[in-house]
């Protein structure tokens, strides 16, 4: 059964046609006007000078992350609200700081590979730099996404950006890290490796051998330019799908081991309680999950009814996105949405729906299912699996109340 508000099958003429005809912005030019009048007044004079470095246009200048600080941690989370391809501007991609940004000096920074190697190596920037690279498109999405529809009893009246803004999207550039664990030689009894990030906090996490040797790369470009200093630079690992706090930024030393070490971290903050007691450690992938950018939070409607396109970024740190299924009606009916290309492994997928929406109070969702089956769970589904108290890797569908004055608001489903 269809909902009467959304027809998946209308075709983007008929869509396009519907939008021109009901709007009330559209204006046609008045062929009676002289020329002079109908020309931009940005036409009578010369324009201003570029900047070395491209900035963004001042009247985007709103375009913005925001920030929190919580028990010492900086979270900086992406406008997702704003975004509409699936690349992530640089300025924009969410960073979480366990002991705020280091200063690091490239010509004298190197990671440190050691343990159970044939031969313990040490890799500066310089060196790296000649090595064969790989370019990649991947999301990076901190395990804490998405933490206040996870605990808040009640619907907090925010942005996207403010409630899952810690996920976003880059093409990540560097060097396979299978090259530089070969070229140390890897003993019978490796495992395990110990990654340690150079910052105030000594970050580290334990990662499984066989996952970086078949993902993992020291990454030391982002969207064509070298990291970030937020993002990591000189270097960082980047293994894509995994939670954010294991692609450890400001990498200087890797231990290849037999076991995991317990780090300060993995064994407190990033291990996910039960609702049976019991303790889930190293859940390493982020799972499927979706988002609609477009109506979303805190954001009006232009006009009390008419035709709109639902848009939405949907991904999976088990691969890609297979389908996107959008509810207008609080999930009586689903219709499913289209999916834009390039549909990548592991990545933001853009998704759109045409919608006719009457006026009256609707209670918008979307649930994604990857390649491999796995689908989004209902918020009910997912707080009956983990504590009350547990927040990590939150990834139950998200859903927006618009108002039938065209106001957004969140909303549990």
């Amino acid at each position: 059964m269809k909902s009467k508000d959304v027809r998946p099958g209308l075709a983007r003429r008929e869509f396009l046609g519907a939008l021109a005809a009901g709007s009330s912005i559209a204006a046609m030019a008045q062929p009676g006007q002289p020329l002079a009048a109908r020309m931009p007044v940005s036409m009578a004079q010369a324009g201003g000078a570029d900047v070395p470095y491209g900035q963004p246009s001042p009247h985007e200048s709103r375009v913005q992350r925001t920030v929190s600080h919580l028990s010492g941690f900086a979270v900086w989370r992406t406008p997702l609200e704003t975004q509409r391809g699936v690349i992530t501007p640089s300025g924009l991609h969410f960073a979480v700081h366990h002991s705020g940004i280091p200063e690091v000096d490239p010509q004298r920074h190197s990671v440190r590979i050691h343990g159970l190697v044939q031969r313990p190596l040490q890799f500066d920037v310089e060196r790296l730099l000649r090595y064969p690279m790989v370019s990649r498109v991947h999301f990076l999405e901190c395990a804490g996404n998405s933490a206040a529809n996870a605990l808040s009893p009640t619907a907090l009246d925010q942005t996207l950006g403010e409630i899952a803004g810690e996920v976003s999207c880059s093409e990540w550039t560097g060097v396979p890290l299978s090259y530089l664990l070969k070229e140390a030689g890897l003993k019978d009894t490796a495992r395990w490796v110990v990654a340690e990030g150079a910052d105030g906090a000594s970050h580290s996490r334990s990662v499984p051998l066989q996952s970086l040797m078949d993902h993992a790369i020291v990454a030391l470009f982002q969207n064509g330019e070298r990291l970030r200093a937020s993002q990591g630079y000189p270097m960082r690992l980047f293994i894509p799908g995994f939670e954010g706090n294991v692609n450890v930024k400001w990498l200087h030393r890797l231990e290849v081991s037999d076991a995991p070490a317990y780090t300060k971290d993995e064994s407190g903050l990033y291990t996910q309680p039960l609702a049976d007691g019991r303790i889930e450690r190293f859940a390493f992938h982020m799972d499927v999950k979706s988002v609609i950018t477009h109506p979303s939070g805190r954001q009006t409607l232009p006009e009390p009814h008419g035709y709109y396109e639902i848009a939405g970024l949907a991904w999976s740190g088990h691969g890609r996105i297979a389908r996107v299924d959008v509810s207008v009606d609080g999930g009586r009916t689903w219709d499913a949405a289209q999916l834009h290309g390039p549909v990548l492994d592991r990545a933001f997928t853009r998704f759109t729906l045409p919608w006719r929406w009457s006026g009256r109070k609707a209670e918008l969702m979307s649930r994604a299912t990857d390649e491999h089956g796995r689908t989004q769970p209902m918020r009910s589904e997912w707080k009956r699996r983990y504590a009350m108290h547990s927040f990590n890797h939150y990834n139950a569908v998200h859903a927006w109340r618009v108002q039938a004055d065209g106001r957004v608001e969140n909303m549990y489903a």
